[in-house]
């Protein structure tokens, strides 16, 4: 942020951008791609906006490692020697409600 911030004051000054990415040590395609980015925003914008990217990068990492569990439970449930299934007993029953559990080809 420190070098975008100097990189304004210097635009500001005239200079270049070859003269502004040789003064900050950085290539013209970084230059390039911090104007793509951050043009026309503040500072604080700018790093509230970095600030979500992250939040957004980490949230897509949970979900995408929740989907894995979830398809690996699947995949283990597919396979599984007991069905759950919720079968509803006659009218008036005092179980009324509970399910049934199945046990399936177990020797």
């Amino acid at each position: 942020m420190r070098k975008q911030r100097r990189a304004d004051e210097l635009a500001a000054e005239g200079m270049t951008g070859e003269q502004i990415a040789a003064e900050l040590g950085v290539s013209a395609a970084t230059m390039y791609n911090w104007r793509r980015q951050f043009g026309g925003m503040d500072i604080d914008a700018a790093k509230e906006l970095e600030e979500l990217r992250g939040q957004n990068a980490r949230l897509k990492r949970l979900l995408a490692d929740a989907e894995l569990e979830k398809d690996a439970l699947r995949e283990i449930a597919k396979d599984a020697p007991i069905d759950v299934k919720l079968a509803v007993p006659g009218f008036g029953s005092r179980r009324a409600g509970l399910g049934t559990l199945h046990v399936r080809g177990i020797a």
